[in-house]
């Protein structure tokens, strides 16, 4: 499985941004997760999508702002991100893995990583 993101890029605070997240070949895992990694600090969770059945979690900080949703016939998950903040200024990953529902939350379960995104926003 290989993981492409895309749609990085700088935006004032209070912007949006859409980020995408495209799966090569066969794609087997079930779980569609977003992370993110400011210089300087571990890599935290944003969110993800079982791609089962459309079930998502969001890291609070984001909840009602940020929305996963995803195109089975494309193979790709979308994050969209909207009243950015400063503080959301980091780089994004995409990951895949077949993943226990009580860790999706936990970077290390997954096995599969996009290359990463930059998004900055400026206050």
């Amino acid at each position: 499985v290989q993981l492409q993101a895309s749609g990085g890029g700088s935006v004032q605070a209070g912007g949006s941004l859409r980020l995408s997240c495209a799966a090569s070949a066969i794609f087997s895992q079930n779980h569609m997760g977003w992370f993110r990694q400011a210089p300087g600090k571990d890599r935290e969770f944003v969110g993800v999508i079982t791609w089962r059945d459309g079930n998502k979690d969001y890291e609070d900080s984001v909840r009602g702002r940020f929305t996963i949703f995803r195109n089975g016939a494309r193979r790709q998950v979308y994050l969209q991100m909207n009243r950015l903040r400063p503080e959301d200024t980091s780089v994004y990953y995409c990951a895949a893995g077949n993943v226990i529902t009580s860790t999706v939350r936990d970077s290390i379960r997954y096995p599969y990583w996009g290359q990463g995104t930059l998004v900055t926003v400026s206050s």
